[in-house]
């Protein structure tokens, strides 16, 4: 099985970026943990700050892979070229949140991108990820 998680702005300050919402664990170390719990399971790790790189890699992968765990990040709120890149795609993605975004900002309850996914996690901290792994399981 091969899973590839994509990560969105912003996302390669995690450990450091807002500890108080995002917690202190930087994602590669997590996404190190990932495979050590699932080492039956590829899992590719790819994260970019360009909304046209993120639209470029789920093209990429969401012909051959088995699944995809997006955290879109900011994009999720703005971006419908990401949400028609989903729609465009086999590949079923499920949509992940560090945070809880019905808990913020009122402009984070939106998301474009939700409606053309499997399901969406929000607010599970980086074990999101895990969770949206084994929803795929």
């Amino acid at each position: 099985m091969k899973i590839q998680i994509i990560n969105g702005p912003n996302l390669n300050l995690l450990g450091v970026r807002e500890p108080s919402i995002y917690g202190n664990e930087p994602i590669e170390g997590y996404i190190e943990k990932l495979r050590e719990q699932y080492p039956i399971i590829q899992i590719d790790y790819f994260q970019s700050n360009i909304e046209g790189e993120l639209i470029n890699k789920l093209h990429e992968v969401g012909f051959s892979y088995d699944g995809i765990i997006l955290n879109a990040a900011a994009y999720t709120h703005t971006s419908i070229a990401i949400a028609d890149a989903i729609a465009a795609i086999k590949t079923p993605v499920v949509e992940v949140h560090i945070s809880n975004i019905y808990a913020r900002e009122e402009f984070r309850h939106v998301s474009y991108s939700g409606r053309n996914c499997r399901g969406v996690l929000t607010g599970f901290g980086l074990n999101g990820y895990r969770l949206a792994l084994e929803s795929f399981l």
